[in-house]
């Protein structure tokens, strides 16, 4: 795998993950790699979040294993980054009290901030550059100023593993461009970055592709990945394809908005391929 650790930072075997007697994710295999951006791409309802929710232990295997892999230190730390359209926007807290709750896995919530603590908080709010906004209530923030705001509790955590739900979906392009550069501060810190997306053009620049459809229909280096074959088993009808352009996908994710980013002009991640330390 060309530019990508082979040293795993998860791993799963013959996973089948499910909600009740509803299946989400059928049997299969699959390994993420540490130090690495991986991109968790497929149709709604192929199970990206539902794999996200795994990893961050939110979920338990309805048969097989997924495993983070220890190493020879402590368990692997999880910072789990949901979209901001699933938290509940009327919750009573500043922006810079969401931050803090990052804080609150290590300690619980009665227990007061060490100066490490708050040192963590302070590096996230200014990673995100919510300087301006930490006192402002949460539920009166944009969109894109909530996304970041989410990010920013995620980066405040302990973590080694930092999962990204759709941190990018229809946010401006200002904030678009903070998450980006969060993602490569994360991977420039040797930390593995685990971001569920619609768009194929963040995934073409990823190390390393998840192709989901219900089960994971490829798993490796996005040239390998990203093939006709593989998308239009995934996508099925919803692939197009058209010469000027390559392939397009016609899903609800792929479909500009007007005001917001262009997917086509972003990356994730620009480094090329072979650029990494050790390739």
């Amino acid at each position: 795998m060309p530019g990508v650790s082979v040293i795993p930072a998860a791993v799963a075997e013959r996973l089948v993950l499910a909600y009740g007697r509803t299946v989400a994710l059928t049997e299969s295999s699959f390994v993420i790699p540490s130090g690495a951006v991986t991109a968790v791409i497929g149709p709604n309802g192929s199970g990206k979040s539902t794999v996200l929710n795994a990893i961050a232990g939110l979920m338990k295997p309805a048969s097989g294993r997924l495993e983070l892999v220890r190493g020879s230190g402590p368990a692997p730390g999880v910072a789990y980054v949901m979209q901001a359209t699933k938290v509940n926007e009327a919750l009573p807290v500043t922006a810079g009290e969401v931050v803090a709750m990052g804080r609150y896995a290590g300690k619980g919530m009665w227990r007061r901030f060490t100066a490490a603590d708050r040192h963590a908080i302070d590096r996230a709010i200014s990673a995100m550059a919510l300087g301006d906004l930490a006192g402002r209530h949460y539920g009166r923030l944009s969109g894109g100023q909530r996304q970041r705001v989410l990010v920013a509790q995620g980066l405040a955590q302990d973590h080694d593993i930092l999962l990204l739900d759709e941190p990018l979906s229809g946010l401006d392009m200002p904030s678009a461009e903070r998450i980006d550069a969060v993602i490569h501060d994360e991977h420039r810190l040797g930390r593995t970055v685990v971001v569920s997306t619609h768009d194929l053009a963040e995934a073409r620049v990823a190390d390393h592709v998840l192709l989901l459809s219900g089960r994971v229909v490829a798993s490796g280096p996005p040239e390998e990945v990203l093939t006709a074959e593989h998308l239009t088993t995934a996508y099925g009808p919803s692939l197009l394809h058209v010469e000027a352009f390559g392939l397009l996908i016609d899903d609800p994710g792929h479909r500009p908005v007007p005001g917001r980013h262009v997917h086509r002009d972003r990356s994730i991640h620009v480094e090329p391929p072979g650029t990494h330390e050790g390739s």
